[in-house]
């Protein structure tokens, strides 16, 4: 499970990360209250959520996809959603991660 921080601007409202699941991730997508989830590619499931103002989520792999395009493709998608939902590129991210941990 991994919480990320939202840029400003971005709101943290499960609508509009829904549309950005719909547009990263082809396929259905389920709601369950305030989670939603899918499953793409090399991953058999994206659990997601807003906790605290926060991006919140849980992903898990499919150890039977062995498709190296695949498994690219499913990182880029993932990637990609990422960038839209939180407006921080993985640079950033990473960037915003080692900030935090320093905080604690």
């Amino acid at each position: 499970m991994q919480l990320y921080k939202l840029k400003r601007g971005f709101k943290p409202e499960i609508d509009r990360i829904y549309s950005v699941m719909q547009e990263c991730f082809p396929g259905e997508i389920s709601r369950n209250g305030e989670f939603l989830e899918t499953a793409y590619g090399a991953m058999s499931k994206i659990k997601v959520s807003i906790e605290n103002k926060m991006l919140r989520v849980e992903t898990v792999s499919d150890k039977t996809v062995t498709n190296d395009e695949i498994v690219l493709q499913t990182n880029k998608a993932f990637r990609d959603f990422l960038y839209k939902a939180t407006g921080y590129t993985a640079k950033e991210r990473l960037k915003n991660a080692k900030k935090e941990v320093g905080e604690e």
